[in-house]
């Protein structure tokens, strides 16, 4: 018996796979909700509530990017608790047996084997997915443009996170740096360059993986929490997005 149940479905979700944009995006905690056969890993409801189990907006946002731009998303379906797939399987936070303040019993000295079954069950369709339709657009001579969508608590470990949007990147800054250059022009919130993580802290797996190893013009878009809580302030910050990707974006090369 695998991780999840025929009725659970899918891991991965794909939403306007047919979108013209060359826009790729993704949002890899997109979900709170654990595969039943996981339980409540041995949270309270409020620990399952919080940022630690998803991105809380994350997928609201992506949405709304993903119709004004008329782009193909790609989000996983569980949480982030069960598998961080925004993390190879070999690494600690892929099963976090910590969160924050918050202790994972459920993902306490799993053996080799669960991890594996986990990674096999949520991880790697996941991967597989998202690589799958980087090289057909490759091979439809529209190479993708990867973003990915993320969100993070205004208050992380007691302290307090001055900064409201996070352009993120690895060794490849190409797109982050006219992303940044763009937000700079607007000054609509405070924007930071790997901030508040960094490749330094492995949070540009997917980049890695997908923008980097394809050469693709790739960025991670973090945004706080609390400015995108309900259908409003998620459409602000959508639309603003939206607007900075197309103005760092030829439009020569955004469809």
């Amino acid at each position: 018996m695998g991780i999840l149940s025929e009725q659970e479905g899918d891991p991965v979700a794909v939403e306007n796979a047919a979108g013209r944009s060359r826009i790729l995006l993704v949002c890899e905690h997109a979900s709170r909700v654990l595969p039943e056969r996981l339980g409540t890993l041995g949270l309270s409801a409020e620990a399952l509530e919080s940022h630690i189990a998803w991105d809380p907006g994350a997928l609201a946002v992506s949405r709304m990017m993903a119709k004004s731009l008329d782009a193909t998303l790609i989000y996983q379906r569980f949480s982030r608790l069960a598998y961080d797939c925004n993390r190879p399987p070999e690494s600690p936070g892929a099963m976090p047996e910590t969160s924050e303040i918050y202790p994972v019993p459920g993902n306490a000295d799993l053996s080799e084997a669960a991890r594996l079954e986990r990674a096999e069950a949520l991880y790697f369709p996941f991967r597989d997915r998202i690589a799958s339709l980087v090289r057909q657009r490759i091979a439809e001579g529209r190479a993708p443009i990867l973003v990915t969508v993320h969100s993070f608590t205004p208050v992380y470990f007691g302290r307090e996170r001055p900064v409201e949007i996070g352009i993120l990147h690895d060794a490849d800054s190409r797109l982050a740096d006219l992303v940044l250059e763009s937000a700079g022009r607007s000054a609509l919130y405070a924007t930071r360059r790997n901030e508040p993580y960094g490749p330094e802290d492995g949070v540009t797996h997917t980049l890695q993986v997908h923008g980097l190893a394809n050469g693709l013009l790739n960025v991670m878009i973090e945004v706080r929490n609390d400015l995108i809580r309900d259908d409003t302030s998620q459409g602000v910050m959508a639309d603003y997005l939206t607007g900075l990707l197309l103005e760092s974006v030829p439009p020569s090369q955004a469809y």
